[in-house]
């Protein structure tokens, strides 16, 4: 079930990060980075992190023509990391597939952001379109392309794995303990429900970075995991 665990690495540098990891110890197995470490030097330290055996999820949204981005996704396949996102448009889509093909590279469709509402996708111009519909729309869509696996809040995930079938990844961030603040997530469950709701992989990261105690918090949702 650790393997299940992805512990987001949001801190600002490099040093704070490995003082994190280390702290988990083998309490983590797979760590996410994402814009805010991978441009301050995480594009190394994800290499790092390989070299001492760890999984790394790559959450960089790629979205762009598709020959850009399937040459973007072909350099970090090469890389060696196991999850990379991409924003669940068809042409995209269609291009990180083509560039993670002869790889290990799973590929993860971001279908709508944990931190959207109704609102939010009324004012980026997709009304009347409910969030979950649009889940719903992008799930079809990346299943019948080829993606690997569906990034969505885990409120949406019983109705994505009705539609992308038993074997694909369905990881889900906005993921809060019982008590934890929401902070910026709009969408969010406990680590349990987000299991008993059908989600492959849990992505977690103030509850355990920012904890006192990160080993004991990892520690605590995988047992939450367990349990569910």
């Amino acid at each position: 079930m650790r393997d299940r665990l992805i512990i987001g690495l949001d801190v600002p540098g490099v040093e704070e990060a490995r003082s994190i990891v280390e702290r988990i110890g083998d309490a983590g197995t797979f760590y996410k980075i994402g814009y805010q470490l991978a441009y301050a030097g995480g594009f190394e330290f994800a290499s790092e992190l390989i070299g001492q055996g760890k999984k790394v999820f790559l959450d960089l949204k790629l979205h762009d023509i598709g020959n850009t981005v399937e040459e973007g996704v072909r350099s970090i396949a090469r890389m060696g990391v196991t999850f990379l996102t991409v924003h669940a448009y068809p042409q995209t889509m269609r291009a990180a597939v083509a560039g993670r093909a002869g790889s290990d590279l799973k590929i993860l469709a971001v279908t709508v952001l944990t931190s959207y509402d109704d609102n939010d996708l009324v004012e980026a111009g997709y009304a009347p379109v409910a969030p979950e519909e649009l889940v719903a729309r992008r799930a079809e869509q990346a299943r019948d392309i080829g993606i690997d696996g569906i990034v969505c809040a885990a409120t949406e995930a019983p109705r994505v794995r009705g539609i992308v079938g038993r074997n694909r990844l369905i990881v889900t961030p906005g993921i809060r303990p019982a008590g934890a603040e929401a902070g910026d997530q709009k969408r969010i469950v406990t680590p349990g429900e987000a299991i008993r709701d059908g989600a492959t992989h849990l992505v977690v990261a103030r509850p355990i970075v920012k904890a006192a105690d990160p080993r004991a918090a990892a520690q605590a949702i995988v047992r939450e995991m367990t349990g569910a």
